[in-house]
């Protein structure tokens, strides 16, 4: 079975704890990503997610060029040891509801998930293409 490592992203993707919400939201868009890990004082203290953005923010009405995404970011950071399953993975996703997560490596977090690429890899592509159908067919 797939590991952890084989499927995660080593470029961390980060912004300073200062980061407006709006313009996390521009990075966000412009990398074709939806989060972002939260750094303050050269430690990741979050992960800021599309649904955080939505969800504690532009449902709130709240002033986006103005809120910063400390204020609205999830924490502490879920993350899951390099050498687990895929399987692992795609079990704590579920369990914990999360979509993104962190990847460590002796505790330290050395890399990230892209969501869904633990549920992907974990059932095959036979699974891949009949979901595909099934939802072009809904």
């Amino acid at each position: 079975m797939s590991t952890v490592a084989e499927a995660m992203r080593r470029a961390l993707k980060k912004v300073p704890h200062t980061t407006t919400v709006n313009d996390v939201a521009g990075k966000m868009s412009a990398e074709k990503i939806g989060s972002l890990f939260v750094e303050k004082k050269g430690e990741l203290v979050g992960i800021v997610t599309e649904t955080d953005v939505v969800r504690k923010a532009v449902a709130t009405g709240a002033a986006l060029g103005n809120l910063t995404v400390e204020k609205i970011m999830t924490f502490p950071i879920k993350s899951i040891e390099a050498s687990r399953s895929v399987q692992d993975a795609s079990d704590m996703m579920g369990d914990l509801g999360v979509r993104h997560f962190g990847v460590t490596e002796n505790g330290k977090i050395m890399g990230w998930s892209p969501c869904g690429i633990c549920w992907w890899r974990s059932r095959g592509s036979r699974n891949r293409r009949s979901r595909r159908t099934k939802n072009r067919d809904a």
